[in-house]
């Protein structure tokens, strides 16, 4: 009959909890995901987009023949078939694209901004030959360059 002791009375005792509390770590996590979010910086691509600007065209004035533009292997320019000199080459493509496109108007800025020019090269043209007549096409005053590519021969 011995005497019982009670420690504590009214007390209990827990036991030690090792599971760590993640919910002021989400709270935090959240908080810097908004802050990079805002902070971010926003893509910045620039896609030229040609949107019409005026009233539409009668469809014979958009019935514009493309001109082709032909670079050689040894970076010589023909133009629809015609060899012609790095000097001549502005004034021979207007006047080609002008003889292909008869304007009874006169309007070259219409020509300039419709008319297609059709660049091919030799397979064996450096890159930099090919912008340089595409730069050359440019400097002509025509806007739509349009490069054709054909498969490379295995």
């Amino acid at each position: 009959m011995g005497l019982k002791i009670l420690r504590n009375p009214g007390r209990t005792t827990h036991a030690v909890n090792a599971e760590p509390n993640v919910i002021p770590f989400i709270d935090v996590m959240l908080v810097l995901l908004i802050i990079f979010m805002v902070a971010a910086p926003k893509p910045s691509t620039d896609l030229q987009v040609n949107l019409p600007a005026g009233p539409q065209l009668p469809a014979s004035v958009l019935d514009l023949r493309a001109t082709t533009v032909r670079v050689g292997a040894w970076g010589d320019f023909f133009i629809e078939g015609e060899a012609v000199s790095p000097a001549q080459f502005r004034t021979r493509l207007l006047s080609i694209a002008l003889a292909r496109n008869p304007n009874p108007s006169g309007d070259l800025v219409h020509l300039f901004g419709e008319a297609e020019i059709r660049l091919s090269a030799d397979q064996a043209v450096s890159y930099d030959t090919v912008f340089a007549a595409v730069e050359e096409i440019g400097a002509a005053g025509f806007h739509k360059v349009h490069l054709i590519v054909g498969d490379a021969d295995a």
